[in-house]
C-alpha cells in the first residue's frame, strides 16, 4: 500500500471539508447512534437508513438491522456469515478471497470482473466500498449492520440499484473501556481481537481495535496434502473523536487489513467427457463427490489482499439545521493466482490477477430538524476511482497432450499441415506449448457526481408524505493493452482450408471423395451419409479460446461511456396508533454502465460482423472491418453492459408492543438491463437481461413471552424471474425463474437468559436458517443441480458481572451439505465444478469487557 504518498492528499481533502463547514451557519445531526450498553433494551434499535436517526419501527423503509449483541451471540465472523441472520441477504464467495457476490431480494452481481460494481452497495461508516475485495474483511468493532432492501439511489450517491449493506461501527467514548476476546475451534481456528476506547482530554476521545482470524482449511489438495479454504487475515483500526464545541465535531477513522489465504476449495460435481482425456495423459480428477472436500492442484493458490484508508466525518450544527461531511481515501489491492483446472494435470499453468484500486469520495449533507410539518435533507456526492488490472492466463506443460487426446490425435497430426498452409514461421512455438497464453493490462477511470435529497411533509398528525430524488452523472474511461501469445488461436482455420482448396461453404449437392486431391484431408459424410467436401480442421476451433485481442481505444471504439439519470421516490407513512406504523412507497434506482474488463471483452455486433475473409460468401461491412482493425478469429460480443434501471413498489407494516414486534413488507421490484456476468468455462460473458423482476413478501418478528426468553422468526418469499432475457449465454431465458434464488428463506432463533446468583447469567442462543430447494444456476442444462440450505448455529455463554464471559459455540452444527455455486469446469467442456458450503465448525471463547 502506498499510504505514505497519499496521506497529504487525504489531509488536504479533509481540510477543505472543515473549511466548508466552518463557513456555514448550520446544525449538527449525529450520523451514528450513541454506543449502546450491553444492558440496553435490544428491541429499541436506532437506525440511520434514511440518513436520520429513527427507531426501527419508525423508519418507513424495508430494512433489517442486526445489532452487535446479536452478531456476538451468533458468532458471526464476517459478512458471509451474516446471511444466516438476514434471510433477504445472500453472500457467495467465489474463486478467490477477493470475489464475493452480495445479493438482496435476488439481485446482485459484481464479482469476478473489476469493471463491474455491485448492484448492492456496501458502506462502512458512510464510506462506499466499490468492490467486494474491499468489503469482505472481518467485521470491526460493530454497533450494528443495516441491510436496506430495494433501490436506495435517492439517499446513497453511488450504485444502490438493488439495496445497501450499511455497517456502523462504534464511535470513540469519553468513558474508558474496551474488550479482549480469544476463541479457539476445530481446524485450529483462532480468533483474537481487542479494542480500547477512552478520553484524551475533555473534548478528545480515541479508540483502537485489532484482530486476527486464522484456521486450517477444510479442503485437501490431494497432490501434496496441503489444506485449502483456510483463514488467515488480520485487521487494525484507529479512531479519533474531536469536539471543539457542542455544535462541532470531527471523527477520524484509519483502517488497514490484510488477507493471505489459500482459497477457495473447488470440487468436481460431474466428471464429463474430458475426464477420460485427462486420465489418458496421466492426470487425475477427483470424482468421489464434491463433499469429500478434496481436489487436485499443482500449486497452492495465492490470495494476497490488502485494504486500507482514512476518512473524516465532520458535523456542524446551528439552530435547526445540520451539515455533515464525509471525506475518504481508500486503496485496495488483490493479488491472486490459482491452478484453475483443479486436476493433477498441468492444463492451466497460471491464472494470475493483480488488481489495484484507488478511490476518493466526498459527501456533503444538509438536513433540517424543524418543529413544523416540513423537513428536508439535501446532499451532494463525488466519486473518483482508478483501477489498474493486470491478468495473465498461461497454458501448462500438459495442455498440448490434453488437446491431442481430446481430438483423437488431430491436434498434433495436423499441426505441420496447418502451419504450412497458414504460413506460420518455423521459429514460432508449437501448438499448445507451455507458457503461451494471454497477458492483460487494463487502465480504468471513473468519475461520478450526484445530488440527492428528500423532503418530508406532515399532512396531518402522524401522516407524512415524503419525496426524494437523485441525479447522477457517471463517466468511465477504459483502455486495454492485451497481448496474446497462443500460436494456434491466431490461425484462421477457414483460411487454412481455403489454401488447401477446400471450400469453406459446401456447394449444394457436392459429393465425392477428395482425399486423393488434398492429402491429409479426408471426406466427411453429409446428411444422407454420402461423402462430401468439408473442412476437417473446424473441429479444432474449440481449442482456439485465446484468439488475438482487439485493443481499444481504437479508430472505432473510444473506450468511453457517459451516463446521466434522474431517479426518484415517493412515500406516504402513517402512524396509525402508538404501536402500528403503515407505509406505501414507490422508488427507482440506477447503476451506471459496467465495463467488461476481461479477455471476453469483444466489439459490439453493431461495430463488427464476425467471419473469415475466406468464408465463401460476402461478409457484411462493419466499421471495424472497414477501418482495417479486424484481427484473426475476432468475434462480436460486448464491451460493456448498459446501465441498470430499478423500480420498486412496497407496502409495509411495522408494529411494536411490550412483548411483540413485527415488520411486514409486500413488494414488486424489477431491474431493466440487469447486468449479468456468466462464466462459460474459459471466461466471463457480460450481458444485459432485458428485465429481471421479483415479487415477494418479507416478514420478521420477535416475541418475549417472558423476560428471560426472546423468540425470533424471519421469512422471505421471492418469486424471481427473467421477464425478458433473449441474449443470454444459454439462449432465451425469458419467462424462466432466476437461478440460485430460493422461493423461501427462513430464520428461526431463540435466546434464553437465566440469571444466576452473584450477578452471573447463563445465555443460550440458537439460530436455524433454511432456504428452500432451488435450481442453482440459469443454464437449463444444469437443472438437475439444486440446493437446499439447512444451517443450525448455537452458543451458550456464562457471563459474570465483572465483564468476564465464557462461550461454547458452533456453526452448521448438523454438518449440512449443499452447493453454493456451480460452473463449467475450466477448459473441460461437459464437466461441472462447484463450491460447497463449509462443514461444521465449533469452539470455545473467552471475552473480557472493561
Amino acid at each position: 500500500m502506498k499510504f505514505g504518498n497519499h496521506l497529504l492528499k487525504a489531509a488536504m481533502l479533509s481540510t477543505i471539508s472543515i473549511v466548508s463547514l466552518s463557513a456555514g451557519s448550520v446544525a449538527f445531526a449525529q450520523d451514528t447512534a450513541p454506543q449502546a450498553s450491553d444492558e440496553a433494551d435490544e428491541n429499541v434499535i436506532i437506525v440511520t437508513a434514511t440518513k436520520r436517526e429513527q427507531t426501527l419501527e419508525e423508519v418507513p423503509v424495508a430494512v433489517s438491522v442486526t445489532s452487535a449483541a446479536a452478531i456476538e451471540r451468533a458468532q458471526v465472523r464476517d459478512l458471509k456469515d451474516l446471511q444466516t441472520l438476514v434471510p433477504s441477504l445472500r453472500v457467495s464467495q467465489l474463486q478467490s478471497s477477493a470475489n464475493t457476490n452480495f445479493i438482496i431480494r435476488g439481485f446482485g452481481n459484481g464479482a469476478n470482473n473489476p469493471g463491474i460494481e455491485g448492484s448492492v452497495g456496501v458502506f462502512i461508516d458512510g464510506v462506499y466500498r466499490s468492490r467486494s475485495a474491499a468489503a469482505i474483511s472481518d467485521l470491526p468493532n460493530l454497533q450494528r449492520v443495516e441491510v436496506l432492501r430495494g433501490p436506495q439511489s435517492t439517499l446513497f450517491g453511488k450504485n444502490a440499484s438493488a439495496g445497501v449493506i450499511s455497517i456502523v461501527t462504534a464511535a470513540p467514548s469519553y468513558e474508558f473501556g474496551g474488550s479482549a476476546e480469544l476463541s479457539y475451534g476445530n481446524r485450529n481456528a483462532i480468533v483474537a481481537k481487542a479494542d480500547v476506547t477512552g478520553p484524551i482530554s475533555d473534548n478528545v476521545a480515541f479508540s483502537l481495535a485489532g484482530g486476527i482470524n486464522k484456521a486450517d482449511g477444510y479442503g485437501t489438495n490431494l497432490t501434496d496434502g496441503s489444506k485449502t479454504s483456510e483463514r488467515n487475515r488480520w485487521y487494525s483500526r484507529a479512531q479519533l473523536l474531536i469536539e471543539p464545541s457542542e455544535s462541532f465535531k470531527l471523527r477520524f477513522i484509519g483502517d488497514y487489513d490484510k488477507i493471505d489465504e489459500n482459497c477457495c476449495f473447488v470440487g468436481n460435481i460431474f466428471d464429463g467427457p474430458t475426464g477420460n482425456a485427462i486420465r489418458a495423459i496421466g492426470g487425475r480428477v477427483n470424482s468421489r463427490g464434491i463433499f469429500s472436500y478434496s481436489e487436485y492442484q499443482n500449486f497452492n493458490s495465492e490470495n494476497n489482499i490488502t485494504n486500507g484508508g482514512i476518512s473524516m466525518q465532520a458535523d456542524y450544527e446551528m439552530g435547526s439545521l445540520s451539515l455533515t461531511s464525509i471525506s475518504a481515501y481508500r486503496e485496495s489491492r488483490a493479488k491472486t493466482n490459482a491452478d484453475s483446472d483443479f486436476t493433477s494435470a498441468d492444463l492451466i499453468g497460471q491464472n494470475r490477477g493483480d488488481v489495484d484500486i484507488t478511490t476518493k469520495t466526498q459527501e456533503l449533507r444538509l438536513a433540517s430538524d424543524f418543529d413544523g410539518p416540513f423537513n428536508f435533507l439535501l446532499g451532494a456526492y463525488y466519486f473518483n476511482e482508478s483501477i489498474n488490472n493486470k491478468q495473465a492466463l498461461t497454458l501448462g506443460r500438459d495442455f498440448r497432450n490434453y488437446a491431442n487426446a481430446l481430438t483423437g490425435g488431430a491436434y498434433t497430426s495436423n499441426e505441420a499441415l496447418i502451419r504450412a498452409l497458414a504460413g506460420v514461421p518455423s521459429t514460432a512455438a508449437q501448438f499448445g506449448g507451455q507458457g503461451q497464453g494471454r497477458f492483460e493490462d487494463w487502465d480504468y477511470k471513473n468519475k461520478a457526481y450526484s445530488i440527492f435529497g428528500t423532503a418530508d411533509l406532515e399532512l396531518t398528525d402522524g401522516l407524512v408524505l415524503t419525496g426524494g430524488f437523485n441525479y447522477t452523472k457517471d463517466k468511465k474511461n477504459l483502455a486495454s493493452d492485451i497481448r496474446i501469445t497462443d500460436v494456434f488461436s491466431s490461425i484462421d482455420l477457414i483460411q487454412v482450408a481455403a489454401a488447401a482448396g477446400v471450400p469453406a461453404v459446401l456447394p449444394a449437392g457436392a459429393v465425392g471423395n477428395t482425399s486423393t486431391l488434398y492429402p491429409r484431408i479426408t471426406a466427411c459424410p453429409n446428411r444422407n451419409g454420402a461423402p462430401t467436401v468439408c473442412n476437417p480442421f473446424l473441429g479444432l476451433q474449440a481449442l482456439q479460446f485465446l484468439p488475438p485481442f482487439l485493443n481499444f481505444p481504437n479508430a472505432v471504439e473510444d473506450g468511453r461511456t457517459s451516463d446521466g439519470k434522474l431517479t426518484y421516490s415517493a412515500r406516504i407513512a402513517w402512524e396509525a396508533t402508538d404501536n402500528i406504523n403503515l407505509y406505501a412507497s414507490y422508488g427507482t434506482g440506477f447503476k451506471a454502465t459496467s465495463w467488461n474488463m476481461s479477455i471476453d471483452s469483444r466489439p459490439f455486433a453493431s461495430d463488427f460482423v464476425a467471419g473469415s475473409p475466406a468464408q465463401g460468401a460476402p461478409i457484411t461491412p462493419s466499421a471495424i472491418r472497414t477501418a482495417g482493425l479486424a484481427t484473426v478469429n475476432l468475434t462480436s460480443g460486448t464491451r460493456y453492459a448498459l446501465p441498470e434501471e430499478a423500480a420498486v413498489m412496497e407496502l409495509g407494516v411495522k408494529a411494536k408492543w411490550d412483548r411483540v414486534a413485527f415488520n411486514l413488507t409486500v413488494f414488486d421490484q424489477s431491474i431493466k438491463n440487469f447486468q449479468g456476468n456468466t462464466f462459460i468455462g474459459t471466461g466471463f460473458v457480460l450481458s444485459n437481461a432485458g428485465k429481471q423482476s421479483v415479487k415477494g413478501i418479507e416478514f420478521d418478528s420477535s416475541f418475549n413471552p417472558i423476560d428471560a426468553l426472546q423468540l425470533r422468526v424471519a421469512t422471505v418469499y421471492l418469486d424471481a424471474k427473467y421477464d425478458s432475457y433473449v441474449g443470454s449465454q444459454f439462449g432465451n431465458l425469458s419467462g424462466r425463474s432466476v437461478g440460485g434464488i430460493p422461493k423461501w428463506s427462513t430464520t428461526v432463533g431463540a435466546t434464553y437468559t437465566a440469571d444466576l446468583n452473584d450477578g452471573k447469567a447463563l445465555v443460550f442462543n440458537a439460530d436455524y436458517h433454511n432456504e428452500s430447494n432451488t435450481v442453482i444456476n440459469d443454464n437449463p442444462a444444469d437443472a438437475q443441480y439444486k440446493r437446499e440450505v439447512n444451517d443450525l448455529s448455537a452458543a451458550v455463554t456464562l457471563r459474570f458481572d465483572t465483564g468476564l464471559q465464557f462461550s461454547l459455540w458452533g456453526r452448521n452444527l448438523t454438518d449440512a451439505q449443499y452447493l453454493s455455486v456451480i460452473f463449467p469446469s475450466v477448459v473441460q467442456s461437459g464437466s461441472v465444478s462447484g463450491y460447497p458450503n463449509a462443514p461444521r465448525t465449533y469452539g470455545a471463547s473467552v471475552k473480557y469487557k472493561f
